[in-house]
C-alpha cells in the first residue's frame, strides 16, 4: 500500500469515527446536557403542617404527570424524524415499558449485550426510538416560582422539548433527570415532548441480568420552588462513644434564582419525633444569610447536639422528621422542606462493620425491580408487599441489584427497617474483566462511572437505611472505580464502599465475593483479615434450590469477621403472557420469539412473580431467625434460648411449647416472660411432665416465639422463631406383624409369574422384571403401574447447570431396564412368603437385592439393597421405587417433615409432624418442569380415597416420598428451560415415589456447583425398607401408625 493511499484511508476512518461521536447517545463524555444539579429527593410544602406529614405527593408544589401520553415508535434512528406532529400517534401509559404495550418484544439476557458490542458504538439499524408527547398546565399557585420537570427513570437516554424548544439530554436510566423549564413555559397549555432511545453508550454500563425494556418507566412530575430555594441538604448523624447522644450535622445549599439579591434571609431547623412532638423545645438552630446575589449559591453547615435520641436500626427503625425552613428578612416563610431521618452510626472496629456499635449480621437478599404485568415499573403497593414479606421471613437487608431503585423504595426501607446496599447503575458484564477491555480501566469511561455513582450518592445520601455504597456489579476493576471510591469516601466518611470485583484492593472497605462454598468462607475467616466479609450473592435460588443454607450460616455465625450474605435473588422475573389459547403464564427468555436470550435464567426468586411464597422462602425464614434454641439436659428439662438480635429484647415475644406423640398433641404450655438482652442467652426449665413412652411412639417438643403485639409488618401472635427437638425416650414394639392369625396364602408359579392369593388379596410378581406387576385388595386394584426401582429424578435447574443429566444418564432408565440374575421364592409358613430378586443393570455395574415379604393379611414388606460394582459410577440422583396409584387415592396424610416440600439439604424449616392435604395442594410446581414435592424423614404416608379406602406406606424406620400427577419422565426435559409446567398434561393417575433418599438440590450456584458431598448419594451400599399396607377402612390401620 502506498503512503498516499494509507493516509486517505486513515483520514476516512478518523472522519467516520468523528462523525459517530457527534451523537450524544454514542459519546461517553456526554452524560447529560442542561440538567439541573443533583440533589437529594425533596419537595417544597406550603405549610409547616404539610411538611410534617412528609408525604411528597400531598404537597401543593408537586404535580404528577403520570397517565396516558401520546406515543410514536420508530424502528431505528434513521427512520425516526424529529417531527412532533402527533395526529396519528398512539396512546401509551406513563410510567411503562413500551415492549409490554406491543412495540417490539421484551428480551431477557444475562451477560450478553442485546447488540454487537463495540463500545461506545451503538448499532443504528435496530436502535429504536420512542417519541412521547404530553400536554399540561401550570397550577395557579405556582406563579413567580421556579418550575422543574423531574423524570425518575427513563431507559436508556432521552432528549426533552418544552413547547417546541429543545431543553436537554440525559442518560443513566436509574437516577433522575431534572430540568429547569421555567423560562420555556407559557400560560395555559404547555407541551412536553421526549425522544427516548432504546440504547445509548450508557447501555454498555447497563448490562444487568434482567429483561431489556425501554421507555419512561418511573414517575414524571413537575416541581415548584420559590426563587430563593434550598436546592439541597445533607444529613449526617454522629453518635458519641457510648452511642447515646448525637451530633446532627446538616449542610444546606441555598440558591437564588431571582434577578435581584436577597439580604438577611434565614435558615431555621427543627426536629420532631414520630408523634410530631418537637424535640428539645423549639428551633434547634437558626442562621442568617447576609446577602445572596442573583444566580448564586451559599452553603451552610450546622452541628446540633441531640440528647439521647431513639436510634435507627433495621430492628428498631426509629425515625424523626427534620424540618428546614427558609425565611426572608421579614421572618416570612419562603419554603418548608422536610425529610425523615434516623440516628445511626456506621463504623469499622476490630475488622467488623458496626451499626450503632453492634456488629450486625446482614441476612440479606438481592432484589430486582420487577412486576409481572408492568415490567420495570413497580408500584408502592408492590414495594410494601416485598418489604413486609422480607421482614416476615427474617430478612433484614437488601442489595438493590444492580442499580438505584425508585426513591420511594428507600423511604419504605427507612420506615419498615431494612439495611440497604445501594448499588450504582453500572454493569458491563458482557465486556468481561480484562483490564485492557473493561470500561472500569479506560479513561474514556471515567466520567460515566463517576457520573452514575455520584448520581446515586447525591439522590440517596440522607437515608438511614443505606449502610453501604456499591459502585456497581461485575464490571471488572480499575482506575475509574478507584477514583469513584476516593470521591465517595471524601463525601461520606461513615458508609462502607463496596464493590465485589475489587477483591481485597484498598478502594473497598468490605471484602465481598459471590457464590463461595462455606469452606471458602471459613478459609477467609481464618486468614486474619482486617476487613469484614460478606457474600453479596449466594444461594442461587433458581427453580428447586437453596440447599445447604443452614451450612452457610453455621459458618457465618461462627466467625466474627463474616457478617452476612445476600441470596440471589428475591423474585422470579417472569412476565405475564398469554398462549395461543388465551391462557396466561409467566414468560421467560425465548417466549416472545426473540432469537438471542438466556431462557429461564431470570427465574431465581424466593417468591414467584406474583409474590406467592415458596418452600425456599420458608427455609430462609428458619435459617435467618433471630432466636436460637438448644437442649442442655433432657433429663432435667433444661433448654438454652439465645437472643440473636442486636437491638431487641426477647421480652417482646411470647414463648410457648408443645409436645407431640407421633404427631398428636399431648402436652402444651406457656413460658414466663423472658427478659433476654440482645446477644445474650438464658437457661430455663420447660415444665413438661415426664413422658412414659409407648411402644413404637416418638416424642417431639416444639418451642415457639410469637409477637406480643401487632406492628407495622407483623400481626399479633406472628411466629418469628421455632425449633423442634426429639425427646430421647423410646419403647420398641415386641411384635411387628403377628402371623398366627393370618389367612393362608396360595402360591402359584408359572414360567413368567409368581401369583399369591387368598380371600383378601391378589398379588402377582413378574419374574422377568423382578417386580410386582399387579396388586389388588378386596377386589380393588391399587396400582396403575406397580412399584419398580427408580434411580432418576427430573433434573432441577441446578442439575442442568452442573451437567447431571449427561453425567448421570446411566440412571435415567436403569430402573426400567433392570435384569434378573436370579430369584428365590420361599414359603416360610402358610401365611408368609418371601421372594428374593438378585437384580442388576445390563453391564452389571451395580446390583440391587430386592426382598419382598408377603403376609396373609395382604401386607407386603419391601427391602431394597443397592450394591455398586463399578467404581466409576456417578452419583445417584435418587434411590427408591416409583409407582402409579389410582387417581381416587388423592387424599394424603403423612407423618414426617412438612408441611412444605423438603430435601436432604433443605429441611431445617421442615419439622416432623402429621400433615394432611390433597395431591393438588401437596405439590410445589416450578415454572419449568423439574423435580418437586419431596418430603423427607417420613415414618409413614397414607394415600386414601374419599370413601376411606387406601394404602399405607410405612418406613422401617423412615422413607422419603413424593406425589404428583406427573411422572419423573414427564418432568424431565432435554435441556433447561424448554417448557413451562403449565404446558404438561396431567396424567389420569398419581405418580408417587417411595424412596430411601435423593441427592440434595444444592444451590451454591446454578451453573456448575453440585450438591455438597454430605447430601449426595455417592455410589456405595444403601439399604432401606418399608411396608405396603392396603386397607378398606382407615380406622382399621390406626393401630399401625
Amino acid at each position: 500500500m502506498d503512503i498516499k493511499r494509507y493516509f486517505i484511508l486513515f483520514y476516512i476512518f478518523q472522519l467516520s469515527f468523528a462523525t459517530a461521536q457527534t451523537y450524544d447517545w454514542e459519546n461517553p463524555k456526554v452524560n447529560s446536557i442542561n440538567k439541573s444539579p443533583r440533589h437529594s429527593t425533596l419537595v417544597s410544602y406550603s405549610t409547616k403542617e404539610k411538611a410534617l406529614e412528609c408525604v411528597r405527593y400531598n404537597s401543593e408544589f408537586i404535580k404528577l404527570l403520570n397517565g396516558n401520553w401520546k406515543f410514536k415508535w420508530s424502528k431505528n434512528t434513521d427512520s425516526h424524524k424529529e417531527n412532533f406532529n402527533d395526529n396519528n400517534w398512539d396512546l401509551i401509559p406513563v410510567p411503562s415499558n413500551w415492549q409490554l404495550h406491543g412495540y417490539e418484544i421484551p428480551v431477557y439476557l444475562n451477560v450478553t449485550y442485546p447488540f454487537p458490542a463495540n463500545p461506545p458504538i451503538i448499532p443504528r439499524e435496530n436502535n429504536s426510538v420512542g417519541s412521547y408527547k404530553y400536554e399540561f398546565t401550570i397550577p395557579e399557585g405556582w406563579k413567580n416560582r421556579e418550575i422543574f420537570i423531574h423524570f425518575e427513570g427513563v431507559s436508556s437516554a432521552f432528549y426533552l422539548w418544552i413547547n417546541g424548544k429543545k431543553i436537554g439530554y440525559s442518560q443513566d436510566s436509574r437516577t433522575p433527570a431534572e430540568f429547569n423549564i421555567t423560562k420555556y413555559l407559557k400560560p395555559g397549555k404547555n407541551t412536553l415532548a421526549a425522544e427516548v432511545y432504546k440504547w445509548c453508550d450508557g447501555s454498555y454500563l447497563e448490562d444487568q441480568d434482567f429483561w431489556r425494556l425501554s421507555g419512561i418507566f418511573r414517575d414524571v412530575y413537575l416541581l415548584s420552588f420559590p426563587k430563593l430555594h434550598i436546592r439541597d441538604f445533607k444529613v449526617v448523624t454522629d453518635l458519641d462513644e457510648n452511642y447515646n447522644d448525637a451530633d446532627l450535622k446538616i449542610t444546606t445549599k441555598v440558591f437564588n434564582y431571582d434577578t435581584t439579591g436577597y439580604e438577611n434571609s434565614k435558615i431555621e431547623i427543627s426536629l420532631f419525633d414520630s408523634k410530631n412532638n418537637i424535640v428539645q423545645s423549639g428551633v434547634l438552630v437558626s442562621e442568617t444569610i447576609r446577602y445572596l446575589f442573583p444566580e448564586d449559591e451559599t452553603i451552610q453547615n450546622f452541628n446540633i447536639k441531640i440528647n439521647n435520641p431513639l436510634k435507627w436500626s433495621a430492628e428498631k427503625p426509629n425515625l424523626y422528621t427534620l424540618l428546614i425552613q427558609l425565611k426572608n428578612k421579614n421572618d416570612e416563610v419562603l419554603e418548608n422542606l422536610s425529610t425523615k431521618i434516623g440516628f445511626r452510626e456506621i463504623e469499622k472496629k476490630n475488622g467488623q462493620l458496626l451499626v450503632n456499635g453492634k456488629p450486625i449480621l446482614l441476612k440479606g437478599t438481592n432484589r430486582h425491580e420487577h412486576d409481572p404485568l408492568t415490567g420495570h415499573y413497580v408500584t408502592e403497593e408492590s414495594m410494601i408487599k416485598d418489604i413486609k414479606l422480607m421482614k416476615q421471613n427474617n430478612i433484614n437487608a437488601v442489595r438493590t441489584s444492580h442499580y438505584p431503585n425508585v426513591p420511594r423504595w428507600y423511604e419504605l426501607c427507612d420506615y419498615y427497617g431494612l439495611y440497604v446496599i445501594d448499588e450504582a447503575n453500572i454493569e458491563a458484564h458482557g465486556l468481561g474483566y480484562n483490564p485492557k477491555v473493561t470500561t472500569a480501566n479506560r479513561k474514556l469511561w471515567k466520567d460515566s462511572h463517576l457520573y452514575r455513582i455520584q448520581n446515586m450518592y447525591e439522590r440517596d445520601k440522607n437515608h438511614p437505611s443505606i449502610i453501604m455504597w456499591s459502585m456497581g456489579n461485575e464490571s471488572g476493576d480499575g482506575t475509574n472505580f478507584e477514583a469513584a471510591s476516593e470521591w465517595l469516601k471524601k463525601n461520606d466518611t461513615q458508609r462502607f464502599v463496596h464493590y465485589e470485583r475489587a477483591g481485597n484492593q484498598s478502594h473497598v472497605d468490605i471484602i465481598s465475593n459471590m457464590y463461595w462454598h462455606p469452606k471458602s468462607l471459613e478459609y477467609y475467616a481464618l486468614s486474619n483479615s482486617d476487613r469484614p466479609y460478606i457474600l453479596c450473592e449466594y444461594a442461587h435460588a433458581m427453580g428447586n434450590s437453596v440447599g445447604n443454607l443452614q451450612d452457610y450460616w453455621d459458618v457465618i455465625e461462627k466467625y466474627d469477621v463474616l457478617q452476612g450474605a445476600f441470596i440471589w435473588d428475591w423474585v422470579d422475573q417472569g412476565l405475564i403472557k398469554k398462549d395461543k389459547n388465551g391462557k396466561g403464564f409467566y414468560a421467560f427468555g425465548g417466549n416472545f420469539g426473540e432469537e438471542k436470550h438466556d431462557g429461564n435464567f431470570c427465574m431465581n426468586g424466593l417468591v414467584r412473580p406474583d409474590r406467592s411464597i415458596t418452600a425456599k422462602l420458608a427455609e430462609v425464614k428458619k435459617v435467618y431467625q433471630n432466636i436460637g434454641f438448644s437442649v442442655l439436659d433432657f433429663n432435667r428439662n433444661l433448654f438454652r434460648i439465645k437472643n440473636k438480635f442486636f437491638f431487641t429484647n426477647l421480652d417482646e415475644f411470647n414463648f410457648s411449647w408443645e409436645i407431640f406423640e407421633n404427631g398428636e398433641l399431648i402436652q402444651k404450655g406457656e413460658l414466663p416472660e423472658l427478659f433476654i438482652e440482645p446477644q445474650s442467652f438464658k437457661i430455663l426449665k420447660i415444665p413438661y411432665q415426664k413422658i412414659i413412652p409407648k411402644p413404637d411412639k416418638e416424642y417431639f417438643i416444639n418451642i415457639y416465639a410469637k409477637t406480643k403485639k401487632k406492628n407495622i409488618y407483623l400481626d399479633k401472635n406472628y411466629l418469628v422463631a421455632i425449633e423442634q427437638f426429639k425427646i430421647p425416650v423410646t419403647k420398641k414394639a415386641t411384635v411387628t406383624i403377628t402371623e398366627k392369625n393370618l389367612e393362608t396364602i396360595n402360591l402359584f408359579e408359572t414360567e413368567n409369574e409368581v401369583k399369591l392369593t387368598n380371600q383378601k388379596f391378589n398379588l402377582t410378581f413378574n419374574k422377568k422384571k423382578g417386580k410386582i406387576s399387579k396388586y389388588s385388595y378386596n377386589g380393588l386394584e391399587y396400582f396403575e403401574d406397580a412399584p419398580s426401582l427408580d434411580f432418576w429424578r427430573a433434573p432441577t435447574d441446578n442439575d442442568f447447570g452442573n451437567g447431571m443429566p449427561k453425567r448421570c444418564a446411566i440412571w435415567k432408565d436403569a430402573g426400567d431396564n433392570i435384569k434378573v440374575n436370579s430369584y428365590n421364592v420361599k414359603k416360610s409358613s402358610d401365611n408368609k412368603v418371601e421372594i428374593i430378586f438378585d437384580l442388576s443393570n445390563n453391564d452389571e455395574s451395580f446390583k440391587v437385592i430386592s426382598i419382598y415379604k408377603i403376609f396373609g393379611n395382604g401386607i407386603v414388606e419391601v427391602q431394597n439393597k443397592f450394591i455398586p460394582i463399578d467404581d466409576k459410577l456417578p452419583e445417584l440422583p435418587r434411590f427408591g421405587m416409583k409407582m402409579n396409584l389410582d387417581k381416587s387415592f388423592d387424599q394424603i396424610t403423612y407423618f414426617g417433615r412438612g408441611p412444605l416440600e423438603n430435601y436432604w439439604d433443605r429441611k431445617t424449616s421442615s419439622f416432623i409432624g402429621k400433615y394432611s392435604t390433597t395431591v393438588d395442594k401437596f405439590v410445589e410446581y416450578y415454572e419449568t418442569p423439574q423435580e418437586n414435592s419431596n418430603r423427607t424423614d417420613c415414618r409413614w404416608v397414607i394415600f386414601k380415597s374419599k370413601n376411606n379406602k387406601g394404602i399405607l406406606f410405612k418406613g422401617i424406620p423412615t422413607i422419603d416420598f413424593s406425589a404428583r400427577y406427573f411422572s419423573n419422565i414427564d418432568l424431565t426435559l432435554p435441556a433447561r428451560g424448554l417448557k413451562h409446567t403449565y404446558e404438561l398434561q396431567k396424567n389420569n393417575f398419581i405418580s408417587i415415589n417411595i424412596d430411601y433418599k435423593q441427592t440434595g438440590v444444592g444451590g451454591d450456584n446454578s451453573w456448575g456447583a453440585r450438591p455438597h458431598n454430605e447430601y449426595t448419594l455417592i455410589p456405595r451400599e444403601y439399604s432401606y425398607s418399608f411396608q405396603l399396607i392396603p386397607f378398606e377402612n382407615f380406622n382399621s390401620i390406626k393401630n399401625k401408625l
